[in-house]
């Protein structure tokens, strides 16, 4: 990445844990439409103190808040979202107009939301190229025919989709459901969202997102940030009592993989992942989390009284735990051995089987300019037609040397197997020669996914179910510079014929 055009802030010199850990604030409907309930969120520029000893930093939020408020439903409870596009008419982040979709013709600041990991009809979904400017909005159903789990929304607009949601654009959407009730897991003041975001800052305390060196070309393959937030705070601590919690984690960052630990080791399991609850607990020491996956996490602090606790990713302290001496509600139910089965669905019902090789396209420098799905841009002809209530297997042949998260909209799948193979072979006879037998899913992956790590030099196999509507949807890198430099397709779900 190539050197800040400004002096840059090193967060290190800022105090760390002096700022309280912010929960963002559920939202409440604005009425109702149909007999259903209607919510509004404004997207609108806001300013916000990330840290005691910085000013207030700009940001685009919805509703004022970063993260946004965040909504909760029940499964099978319908609602309605207007989201109204408040920005400013000027972009305040660099755009770069050789990127499709982002040309120099259309307006700088355009905004769709996608509610991630929700089962809605793709007129909802946000469709990347259905944006739209200030002054404007759209209002999309949710009918969250789904099991419980943590979704979020994010801005989908072609080609800016990175800088948007950098500058703040997301918010967490909760799905709860009566199975998941009745497990009795920690809840209220019990259950706490940690989103995580990277940014860079510069000396005034003001978000900053690099560039290239081409002046006319400012896209980056990549991005990683020195200052690590949480739920929009750098460094903060969080108040526990000597019990278990229940911590719904998000990564939201344009790039980074995080590989989260706690200090002092106190017992920790993840119970769910990106489509809701797992099996069973499973006991974790590391959780490795990439863009757009969620992961669900108990940790039991009951040990560790009037101690603390920190979070780190590697060796680098992000958050502190201050662990009190008493907790104020005694008889806390133990973990449950299970959690929701989830039946596997059986090889043997795909009726397609889908060879998807990800590749990148470099120049002479050997700088990326370029990464590609199905080796197929997005404005060229649908190649992926499901058929609506069948199943299919898509084997994700990643050609690179980096690992794509890659995200379908609508549906949830799970994880065959990863295998290594040839790449060379591959690439010049199309031919998958693999060099070592398949590897199965982690325990902490056994559950429903909509986002997969697709590791390098590696074929991942997943199997999808296309259920509950036909029309367009898209999938995609959820490495946003990579999906805004086409790393995204759109998808076809068909009627039966």
């Amino acid at each position: 990445m190539p050197p800040l055009a400004r002096p840059a802030l090193d967060p290190n010199t800022l105090a760390r844990f002096v700022d309280p850990l912010p929960i963002p604030p559920v939202t409440k409907s604005d009425g109702t439409r149909a007999k259903v309930p209607l919510y509004r969120i404004t997207m609108r520029e806001t300013a916000i103190k990330v840290h005691r000893d910085l000013p207030p930093t700009r940001f685009w939020t919805y509703g004022g808040t970063l993260p946004g408020p965040t909504l909760e439903t029940r499964s099978g409870q319908s609602l309605y979202v207007e989201w109204i596009n408040a920005l400013p008419p000027q972009h305040f982040l660099p755009i770069d107009h050789h990127l499709h979709g982002a040309e120099s013709s259309k307006p700088e600041v355009r905004a769709v939301v996608h509610v991630h990991g929700a089962k809605v009809p793709p007129e909802s979904d946000g469709y990347p190229e259905a944006w739209y400017e200030p002054g404007k909005s759209a209002t999309c159903y949710y009918p969250n025919q789904q099991d419980a789990a943590m979704l979020w929304y994010h801005d989908h607009a072609m080609g800016i989709n990175r800088l948007n949601i950098f500058a703040g654009l997301l918010g967490l959407f909760i799905v709860r459901d009566p199975h998941e009730d009745a497990l009795g897991l920690p809840a209220g003041p019990y259950e706490i969202p940690l989103v995580l975001l990277d940014r860079l800052f510069d000396k005034d305390g003001q978000v900053y997102y690099p560039v290239s060196r081409d002046p006319a070309a400012p896209w980056v393959a990549d991005f990683a940030g020195n200052a690590t937030l949480i739920n929009g705070r750098l460094f903060p601590y969080f108040d526990v009592e000597p019990r278990t919690y229940r911590f719904r984690l998000l990564n939201g960052s344009n790039s980074r993989f995080y590989n989260l630990e706690l200090s002092s080791k106190p017992n920790m399991y993840q119970i769910g992942t990106d489509q809701g609850l797992l099996p069973r607990p499973v006991p974790l020491n590391l959780l490795s989390i990439a863009p757009g996956e969620r992961a669900d996490v108990v940790v039991d602090f009951s040990e560790r009284l009037g101690q603390t606790a920190e979070l780190l990713n590697g060796a680098v302290p992000i958050m502190q735990f201050r662990v009190g001496r008493r907790a104020a509600k005694a008889g806390v139910k133990p973990l449950p051995a299970s959690l929701r089965p989830v039946p596997p669905i059986a090889e043997s019902e795909a009726v397609t089987t889908r060879l998807l090789p990800l590749d990148e396209y470099k120049d002479r420098t050997q700088t990326p300019i370029l990464m590609l799905l199905n080796r197929t841009h997005w404005n060229m002809p649908v190649t992926e037609r499901p058929v609506i209530d069948t199943v299919e297997i898509w084997n994700l042949i990643n050609l690179t040397e980096d690992t794509h998260p890659i995200h379908l909209h609508l549906v949830r799948f799970q994880i065959l197997d990863r295998r290594k193979f040839d790449v060379h072979t591959y690439q010049t006879s199309g031919r998958l020669n693999y060099t070592a037998p398949a590897v199965k899913p982690d325990p902490a992956e056994a559950g429903w996914k909509d986002t997969v790590r697709a590791y390098a030099r590696m074929v991942t196999r997943i199997i999808v179910r296309f259920e509950g509507y036909t029309g367009r949807y898209v999938w995609h890198c959820h490495i946003l510079e990579h999906e805004d430099n086409e790393m995204m397709r759109p998808f076809e779900v068909v009627p039966q014929s």
